[in-house]
């Protein structure tokens, strides 16, 4: 078995504009961070091309800067998050947002470990975070929790007894492609009525455009609408805009006590950025969340924002990285 703890780990997030690069110690503390662009010309150059060459400018530019103190110890492995359907068995990218081009198809696993001599670990993004909540996280030390992300889409991570449930080939999790409205609006994954068409940030945001567009919500900002905004707009009290969120909310809420009859768990972590909305969000959505479970599932169970921020993905996927070496 390998120590784990003792050594270094380099954790790569891609995500559809930039890869996020960090030298990470055993206990999950950031060592160099550095970010990347990987959108530069459209994507014409593919975004693995991009990741591995980052990678090397990452690892030369802090080797160099490293003043010994640190120097001796090893790279013990890669850990990668990653936006996609994500197969975690072969590490590939075996289904891709449709604009980001040149992605769907990638081998992450196979090309970084031919570049690098160590062992490559990958996972999907929102799986990747919701390790991390439970490494260091708002979830920490929990063994059965269940992480949602409001953004784009709706992402999610499920873990079971301290183990990340992953499916046969790593794709479990997608939370945000369950049908909460059989019929309902069209989805891009190719399903129809799926909690991420209702539930997102930007289905929120659609919907308050389509509002004002038609005439029964008046414009409150200047310039084009987007979640801040209407965040801001409602600590003023705007009544129409509060029905527009409450009717959203309505459906995150839904999502997440199917979430708890399902799996269980100790504690249900909300990211995204609406989750630094406590009053307006995070508590009115566990309030409705509440009310609508079997009341059996309640004692003890936590619904609390997530407290890693941007640096969830890679954290989650030293972690990752931990648990694998370890039961080697």
């Amino acid at each position: 078995m390998k120590n784990a703890e003792n050594g270094r780990y380099l954790a790569v997030d891609i995500g559809g504009t930039a890869v996020k690069i960090g030298l990470v110690d055993g206990e999950g503390n950031f060592l160099h961070t550095a970010e990347y662009p990987v959108d530069f010309d459209g994507y014409e150059t593919p975004v693995l091309d991009t990741v591995i060459k980052s990678c090397g400018i990452f690892l030369e530019e802090f080797d160099e800067d490293d003043d010994g103190e640190d120097g001796g110890v090893p790279l013990l492995a890669i850990g990668v998050s990653a936006t996609g359907s994500i197969n975690t068995v072969k590490g590939t990218v075996d289904g891709s947002a449709g604009h980001i081009k040149n992605w769907k198809g990638s081998r992450i696993k196979e090309r970084l470990e031919a570049r690098f001599p160590v062992p490559v670990y990958v996972l999907n993004d929102a799986n990747a975070a919701a390790l991390g909540e439970v490494w260091l996280g708002a979830a920490k030390g929990k063994r059965n929790v269940v992480a949602v992300t409001i953004g784009t889409g709706v992402g999610g991570g499920i873990i079971v007894n301290s183990e990340l449930l992953l499916g046969a080939n790593g794709f479990a999790g997608e939370v945000g492609h369950i049908t909460v409205r059989y019929g309902g609006r069209d989805c891009p994954c190719g399903n129809t009525g799926c909690l991420e068409e209702y539930a997102s940030m930007t289905a929120l945001v659609s919907q308050v455009r389509q509002e004002i567009e038609e005439g029964r919500l008046e414009k409150f900002c200047e310039g084009e609408v987007n979640g801040r905004k209407i965040f801001e707009e409602l600590k003023k009290g705007n009544e129409k805009l509060e029905q527009i969120a409450d009717q959203w909310m309505d459906y995150i809420a839904a999502g997440i006590t199917g979430f708890v009859h399902i799996f269980n768990p100790e504690t249900v972590i909300i990211g995204g950025g609406v989750s630094s909305q406590q009053e307006l969000f995070i508590d009115k959505v566990r309030q409705k969340a509440l009310a609508r479970m079997h009341p059996e599932f309640i004692p003890g169970l936590e619904i609390v924002a997530a407290q890693l921020a941007n640096n969830a993905g890679m954290v989650g996927a030293v972690y990752y990285c931990r648990q694998r070496l370890g039961n080697l």
